[in-house]
């Protein structure tokens, strides 16, 4: 029978690792580092974040993972470890839909890690006019929520602006009830939230708080902030909102249904390379005339291509045209994707390739 360690002898072991942690991470920071002076000696506008090469790199170590840590806890950790490394060749400016505090800067930390330098922004379009000026390295914008369907002022954004998709995140939504230390429990006559977290919520505050007011706001870090202020109010955020705003929880995950989820996009300049497994997304304008959508989905599904996301928006240029915004697993530069891509701009008046890019690792 084998003895048990000492918990004196566990922690001695603890500490040799963790002196080994240290050395090995700080081997990663140098060698970082170095690549920085590779690439400006040989190209003074070089690129140092590659989303394809950061996606390969956390799907390698997942793959590789042998546990007792389960492999997204272990991809988010090597994700922090990278971010830092990058910080030292070059800081990640990122701008969000914010105030400070909502899911978008959430996406943000979790898509780039804590080293990044995130930025609020008021609106959606100013995401997209930061990153088209170059003021910013990348823009993370909200697209789609599993409860509530489409985000279409980030659609529309894209009809007009020459920025390219370069990643994408996926974020599990998790709702709380949150009030100021202040708020009277059971005098709550008023909760504030953005409009799509109070349709996240129907329910549920329809058999808690069926008399209350419901008062939508810009964002739910807005509507932490206002309780801030109120003695009868609560507002509906996460839990980067209650630790900003120092509320208290009185109830948590309200959300109707437990898979909620949202998914953002990384929006940037540059064009991605193949990472192994990748996402294409279009935008098309078709002529008015029958069978046009068949005419369009036809060559995807001869070529065998998974289409993830169909999306219909008006189009600006004329009464009851359409524009259609289309996700499918793939990358440009797969021959069987340019060819599909030909084949469509022949049926439609026009395409545009908004971006190919890894599909969310974590």
């Amino acid at each position: 029978m084998t003895d048990t360690p000492s918990l004196d002898s566990l922690r001695e072991r603890i500490d040799e690792l963790d002196n080994e942690i240290l050395r090995l991470i700080s081997a990663r920071a140098d060698c970082a580092k170095q690549v920085a002076e590779v690439k400006t000696q040989s190209d003074t506008g070089a690129v140092f974040y590659r989303p394809e090469r950061e996606a390969q790199v956390l799907r390698r170590i997942m793959e590789l993972n042998p546990g007792p840590l389960n492999s997204e806890e272990m991809a988010r950790l090597f994700r922090e470890i990278m971010s830092a490394c990058l910080a030292l060749e070059q800081p990640t400016k990122v701008a969000y839909l914010g105030p400070e505090g909502t899911f978008t800067q959430q996406a943000a930390l979790k898509h780039f890690g804590h080293s990044a330098v995130s930025m609020p922004m008021a609106a959606i379009d100013e995401v997209f006019r930061e990153v088209e000026a170059g003021a910013v390295n990348y823009g993370v914008v909200p697209v789609e929520n599993s409860t509530e369907g489409v985000v279409s002022h980030t659609l529309d954004s894209f009809i007009d602006s020459s920025i390219h998709i370069c990643g994408e995140v996926v974020l599990r939504i998790h709702h709380h009830l949150l009030i100021a230390d202040t708020t009277l429990r059971d005098k709550i006559s008023r909760i504030y939230s953005h409009p799509q977290s109070l349709a996240q919520c129907r329910k549920w505050l329809d058999a808690h708080y069926p008399r209350a007011e419901r008062v939508p706001v810009s964002s739910n870090a807005e509507a932490a902030r206002m309780v801030k202020s109120e003695w009868h109010s609560a507002a509906i955020a996460g839990d980067m909102a209650a630790r900003l705003y120092g509320l208290d929880k009185i109830a948590e995950k309200i959300e109707d249904r437990p898979d909620n989820s949202t998914r953002f996009l990384i929006i940037g300049s540059q064009h991605v390379p193949m990472s192994g497994e990748d996402k294409t997304s279009i935008v098309v304008a078709m002529r008015n005339q029958p069978g046009a959508l068949h005419d369009l989905l036809e060559p995807f599904h001869r070529h065998q291509i998974d289409l993830t996301r169909l999306e219909t928006r008006p189009s600006r240029t004329g009464v009851w045209n359409y524009v259609f915004f289309i996700d499918f697993k793939g990358h440009v530069d797969e021959p069987r994707v340019a060819a599909v891509l030909e084949e469509v701009r022949l049926r439609a008046s026009e395409v545009k390739v908004l971006g190919s890019y890894p599909v969310g690792v974590m």
